[in-house]
């Protein structure tokens, strides 16, 4: 090569993947921006032009860059990490898949990134929050099944860490969360039952520690109350209760003279459970027995279009989550609680 002759360009500036872990420096020198606009790209910095952050976003997947997490946690205290606490059969039965399908839209183009967390059944729903906010692991933490008095929530209070969680408390601090009007759904699904002309109405209810059950069942004894009709809160079972025990308890009540002849469904699943020991027991659903329940999948209707049904929106609920994440960890800490209201579209009787 002669002394006049430039160069040849470096493999990163003729497009080839460098070697060695990609650096912020190595898309620098392949676009010729400066490292500081590289950051702020990655950022998605409005002052940036969106083409200049689309290309650098581009060469940065391409190359297959990465954060390195340590030295942003060092530098500016965060780690832009949202985590998801959830329990594994929460996303055997879709509730999860969809809360992250509405986070990650709400997290769409910026700077965060979800995490998923497991919660076993042998470990205490406070252990993995404690681990995420003594290390730092995150900048948020999302959670479900919020309880009355809920330890989580007094912990992340305490300790002033950005939280929200799906379902309410009744501390006496506000917090951000998340939730479904279960009052009001079981209200109005025990006045429709009565509407069938329902005499006794029943519910499988969740765990007796979470706070929406409380809801369900101040909404049910209003409703049958107001309609004259006999209720009960099913005894032996819950929602976390195998589907066979749920059926079969049905199957027992609906043989006994006192049996109800009408049933309010939380879940999907427990729904499902409850047609099966109906039918078992001799019950033709929409006919003998009538059935409400929540709603959340095209799914259910497939196999059980005798039962009505009311929506929850879980991807809603997670992209509700989502917002009120960024606007916690962005330091609003009013207005950050959102409560769905059922929709009641019964057909005329």
């Amino acid at each position: 090569m002669s002394a006049d002759q430039p160069p040849p360009p470096s493999r990163a500036k003729r497009g080839a993947k460098p070697s060695g872990k990609p650096t912020l420096k190595t898309i620098a020198q392949m676009t010729g921006l400066a490292v500081t606009t590289i950051s702020r790209a990655l950022n998605n910095a409005p002052e940036l032009a969106q083409d200049t952050r689309d290309r650098v976003q581009k060469i940065a997947a391409e190359i297959g860059y990465m954060p390195d997490r340590a030295a942003l946690r060092l530098k500016t205290g965060r780690t832009n990490v949202i985590s998801l606490i959830l329990q594994p059969d929460e996303q055997i039965y879709g509730f999860g898949t969809s809360l992250v399908t509405g986070i990650t839209e709400a997290l769409r183009d910026t700077s965060y990134h979800l995490v998923i967390t497991p919660l076993f059944r042998n470990v205490e729903p406070i252990e993995p929050i404690r681990h995420i906010v003594r290390n730092r692991m995150a900048d948020g933490v999302i959670f479900s099944k919020a309880e009355s008095f809920d330890e989580r929530i007094r912990y992340l209070l305490d300790n002033d860490f950005p939280f929200v969680s799906h379902g309410r408390s009744n501390w006496p601090d506000t917090h951000p969360y998340v939730d479904f009007d279960n009052d009001a759904y079981a209200y109005g699904a025990t006045k429709r039952l009565a509407e069938r002309g329902c005499k006794k109405v029943s519910i499988i209810l969740p765990d007796s520690a979470l706070t929406y059950t409380e809801h369900l069942k101040t909404g049910m004894e209003r409703a049958a109350r107001e309609a004259g009709i006999a209720f009960e809160f099913a005894a032996d079972v819950n929602l976390d209760s195998p589907t066979d025990a749920i059926r079969n308890y049905v199957i027992r009540r609906s043989k006994r003279p006192d049996g109800p002849d009408g049933y309010v469904c939380a879940s999907e699943v427990s729904a499902l459970a409850v047609l099966g020991g109906l039918a078992e027991a001799g019950h033709v659903v929409g006919s003998t027995a009538h059935v409400v329940a929540k709603q959340a999948s095209s799914l259910f209707m497939q196999f059980q279009p005798m039962a009505e049904t009311v929506a929850e929106d879980f991807v809603g609920a997670g992209r509700n989550l989502g917002q009120a994440m960024l606007r916690r960890i962005a330091g609003e800490t009013e207005g950050l609680g959102y409560l769905e209201k059922p929709v009641f579209d019964f057909k005329p009787l």
